[in-house]
């Protein structure tokens, strides 16, 4: 069965949800495989990724506001704060979520759903520089 695999380096500008659909099908396409399996893997412990709505920004916003209620970034409990108050919230999230998203293809097109989007969720407050595994694998 041939394998296609690609790296992607996602910027991002602290907390939030980036969608990157848009590079997931860019490498499907790259790989000319017609019918398969694409897999997305985050290779960090303070994001993940997340299969959410893509029409209305809001749902995602009301998704990230949860979770920031059921992981709060102050929380005193947390010995693990080297980089900072939200470095263990950042962990935690990360457990309570997906570090990755499996989507299978048919002629050469996700079967996403119509309001389905494919997104890094950054749990850190600040900057960084995410990679992401994108693996391709089918005919």
């Amino acid at each position: 069965m041939p394998v296609h695999t690609a790296t992607l380096h996602l910027p991002t500008h602290g907390a939030g949800t980036y969608e990157i659909t848009d590079q997931c099908a860019a490498v499907l396409r790259k790989s000319g495989l017609r019918h398969g399996v694409l897999t997305v893997f985050c290779r960090h412990t303070s994001c993940s990724l997340v299969m959410m709505e893509n029409a209305d920004p809001t749902a995602r916003r009301d998704l990230e506001a949860w979770l920031d209620r059921l992981v709060p970034g102050d929380d005193p409990h947390f010995q693990h704060t080297l980089e900072g108050p939200d470095d263990m919230p950042s962990h935690v999230k990360m457990a309570l979520t997906r570090t990755s998203e499996s989507v299978p293809f048919a002629d050469g097109r996700l079967l996403l759903g119509t309001w389905q989007g494919i997104f890094l969720w950054e749990h850190r407050r600040a900057a960084h520089s995410r990679t992401v595994v994108v693996t391709v694998m089918g005919e």
